[in-house]
């Protein structure tokens, strides 16, 4: 078999258990009953942790670059799950609009997959991977020099085989 196509089917395989994991994971916490304490022992350290309005925080567990998902789980001020969100999903891809800082965006979509700056054009773009359906997509945000949105696009994912 071609060692390239070994690879591919060995990341895809990748992919699929993580899913799997992530899924079991979901399936153990719930929703004002588990603790923080729940919550990272099924999740790990949460990447980034935003402190919100009134004493909860919200846990930022990104899928990115290989996965598809990123999660945002909310700890109330009580210290329970009050949370757990995709958000890498149309109504959130909704909510990034001009003008949004490049904080803004990370705050609502969490650790893009690629980050790419354009010298000439002044600009840098950050990628999401996600599903659409069955159907891999990227979801990318062009910021200007200032750090501001200027526009966003979704596509196919195009994978180059190596």
């Amino acid at each position: 078999m071609n060692p390239c196509r070994v690879l591919r089917v060995a990341g895809l395989g990748l992919l699929i258990a993580l899913a799997g994991c992530d899924s079991r994971r979901i399936e153990k916490l719930e929703e004002g009953l588990s603790t923080e304490g729940d919550v990272r022992a099924q999740f790990g350290e949460p990447e980034v942790v935003h402190d919100e309005p009134g004493g909860a925080r919200t846990l930022e567990y990104p899928r990115q670059p290989e996965g598809q998902v990123n999660y945002m789980i909310t700890i109330g001020a009580d210290g329970r799950m009050s949370a757990l969100r995709q958000v890498l999903k149309a109504a959130d891809f909704a909510k990034v609009t001009p003008g949004l800082t490049q904080a803004q965006v990370r705050r609502l979509l969490g650790r893009p997959a690629r980050v790419a700056g354009y010298a000439l054009k002044e600009q840098e773009v950050w990628d999401w991977r996600f599903l659409d359906g069955t159907n891999s997509k990227v979801f990318s945000v062009s910021f200007d020099a200032a750090g501001k949105v200027v526009e966003t696009a979704t596509t196919d994912e195009v994978r180059v085989a190596r």
